[in-house]
């Protein structure tokens, strides 16, 4: 087939050996289709870069085949990721994404996602945090009968189905990767206390220190908000103090990001005189130096997971379905990367 030719239905099955039919089911997310059957139809679906006519599917079905994306702060490298898997998950399944990011003032979110209901007629929508904790927005939705798919949330877990990864054993292991090496002495950079993950990754911290039986002055704590200026900020002052750190757990990469300019402004080499670890492995995390020790969170994966919970259908009356059964706990790796060795004095 020639790359100007668009791919048919009837292409993508015989590619894959199956009916036009179970084609049809596969991309509709019809339970009655055999993972083989799924895989192999997926897999010339990419091959053959099929689009499938969306238009059609919706005067086929009561479902519109768009899916909301709620967020707060485009800033963020976990935003921007997830947004950009969220739009080729959903252009693998004859999916349109619609993405909007929440206002500060509740009355003008509630405003604005209630347009985009009326507007869009949203199959679901993917609520990252903290939008995944607005109450008022959740029980917008809930009245409404809008299914939801939570990323992270910190409350009502039975609520939805939701996502997520455990943010407190990674950071218990990220600052035990700092003890290894030998430092005693870690600071640490709390990420937005409106986000639910804040807390859990200071819990690990301070409880891979405890485990250890190393203390922790007080002053070798500093609040953050998520952003590399709040990073900057906050490592100033702990790498002000006479008695300052060998190393800095920063609750995000953007934070630890700020918290390497810190250093450099300090005239202190990274990591010759301070090992800096962050969180999430976004973008910024390579595109510092030196590159940023971190925890890899599988962003591609929620994101696709959230997609497929959604296009489903199977939780699209949430008066009926079982969530409480619906919780996925998503792998997290280790990043060793330039930020982190031995400290020079022991």
């Amino acid at each position: 087939m020639t790359a100007s030719k668009r791919a048919r239905i009837q292409d993508v099955a015989k590619m894959a050996g199956v009916s036009s039919m179970t084609v049809s089911r596969v991309l509709s997310n019809h339970a009655k289709v055999s993972d083989a059957k799924r895989t192999l139809v997926m897999d010339a679906v990419k091959a053959l870069n099929y689009r499938p006519n969306v238009s059609a599917r919706r005067l086929a079905s009561n479902k519109s085949f768009f899916i909301g994306l709620l967020y707060f702060d485009s800033d963020t490298s976990y935003v921007s990721k997830f947004l950009l898997r969220g739009l080729k998950s959903c252009r693998l399944t004859g999916h349109h994404l619609v993405a909007d990011e929440i206002d500060e003032d509740s009355e003008k979110s509630l405003a604005s996602v209630q347009e985009l209901i009326e507007v869009t007629k949203v199959d679901g929508i993917i609520l990252l945090p903290p939008v995944c904790n607005d109450t008022k927005l959740l029980e917008m939705l809930k009245e409404k009968n809008i299914s939801f798919v939570r990323i992270a949330p910190d409350s009502q877990f039975n609520l939805s189905p939701y996502i997520c990864m455990d943010d407190y054993q990674a950071s218990f292991e990220l600052t035990e990767l700092l003890i290894k090496q030998g430092h005693t002495k870690i600071g640490h950079i709390i990420g937005n206390p409106n986000q639910g993950v804040s807390r859990l990754r200071y819990q690990g911290y301070l409880d891979a220190l405890r485990s250890n039986k190393i203390s922790v002055p007080p002053e070798y704590i500093e609040q953050g908000l998520f952003t590399v200026d709040s990073g900057l900020m906050a490592a100033k002052k702990i790498l002000s103090l006479p008695n300052r750190p060998t190393a800095i757990f920063a609750a995000n990469d953007e934070m630890a990001a700020g918290a390497l300019s810190a250093a450099h402004m300090n005239r202190l080499s990274v990591p010759n005189d301070l090992s800096i670890v962050g969180f999430d492995d976004g973008h910024i995390a390579t595109a510092v130096s030196p590159n940023l020790t971190t925890v890899r969170q599988p962003i591609k994966q929620m994101a696709d997971l959230a997609v497929e919970i959604i296009a489903s259908g199977k939780f699209s009356d949430l008066s009926t379905s079982n969530t409480r059964e619906y919780r996925n706990v998503l792998d997290f790796e280790i990043i060793e990367r330039d930020s982190t060795k031995k400290p020079q004095e022991t």
